[in-house]
């Protein structure tokens, strides 16, 4: 049936296409959060229960800025591909709820809003706004600190304390069992919190957060994505092979000393991550001065 045939036929359908097509982006933003209702529900009640750590505010507050920054750029006509797999996504973590784990119903709903947002960001010119970076922070916005703790914790702190003992070999009789080492017959336990998780999430989101600044395209931003985790397993292992090495010396740090050092680390493991994503970063006049976003097909 053509276009002709259709409006002479059903010339109310086609208006409604017509009102649905010209919709603006938060109409269709609102109405897929409002249907992924229960997963906000869920985060919330994680965040109030104090069941995991609350680094997931800080992706969502990021988007947050994107959306404000870019909302007079948004595209009138939104992208179809990336709209369907929005619908999609909202359709199976509706449909899945009770039966998978609330964790990965709420990861579908992440994706289907991320999904969303994409269909209306701009894809050229200044404003361009990459994919994979936002994906990513979606996912950091899930509370899931606990669950990579639980699942990831104890493999993390064999291999830091592992690392450890080889560099605090030259200097002491080390030897290790489990994530416990033994240093010059001083007990040191590497705990959860030397783990080196909640260290991972703020590196990811770094690398995220850059590499939106930069708009960083997937390639290039999947490439720089293992300097992220050598960067991290390098900075938990120093820091905690610094700790148990005063630990060993008989002159453990003071709790305050201690959080510095965490602190100075942490800085510097995203700094370097920040520098890696943002390095060579193209210059905006070297894009189109002028640009269309979301030509209407109507």
């Amino acid at each position: 049936m053509t276009l002709v045939k259709l409006a002479q036929r059903h010339p109310r359908l086609l208006d409604w296409s017509i009102r649905l097509d010209r919709a603006p982006a938060w109409q269709w933003l609102a109405l897929l959060a409002a249907a992924l209702t229960p997963t906000w529900a869920w985060m919330a009640r994680r965040l109030v229960d104090g069941s995991d750590d609350p680094l997931g505010l800080l992706a969502l507050a990021t988007l947050a800025v994107l959306v404000v920054q870019r909302r007079h750029v948004l595209r009138v006509s939104p992208r179809l591909g990336w709209l369907l797999l929005a619908l999609a996504g909202t359709v199976l973590a509706t449909a899945t709820r009770g039966a998978l784990p609330a964790l990965l119903t709420s990861l579908l709903s992440v994706l289907a809003l991320a999904c969303g947002l994409l269909a209306f960001v701009p894809t050229h010119g200044v404003q361009r706004v990459p994919a994979l970076p936002v994906v990513g922070l979606a996912v950091l916005a899930l509370p899931l600190l606990s669950s990579l703790q639980f699942y990831a914790g104890y493999p993390l702190r064999v291999l830091t304390a592992e690392a450890s003992r080889w560099l605090l070999a030259p200097f002491f009789t080390v030897l290790r069992e489990g994530s416990t080492l033994l240093v010059d017959g001083r007990m040191v336990i590497v705990d959860a919190p030397c783990s080196g998780v909640q260290m991972a999430w703020l590196g990811y989101f770094s690398a995220c957060a850059v590499a939106l600044w930069a708009q960083r395209d997937g390639r290039s931003f999947l490439a720089r994505l293992p300097v992220v985790g050598v960067l991290v397993l390098l900075g938990n292992v120093l820091r905690n092979s610094l700790l148990v090495a005063a630990e060993g010396a008989g002159q453990p740090l003071a709790p305050w000393a201690h959080q510095a050092l965490g602190l100075l680390l942490l800085a510097l493991v995203c700094g370097g991550i920040a520098r890696a994503m943002a390095g060579q970063r193209l210059p905006a006049f070297s894009t189109p001065r002028f640009t269309t976003y979301g030509g209407h097909h109507a």
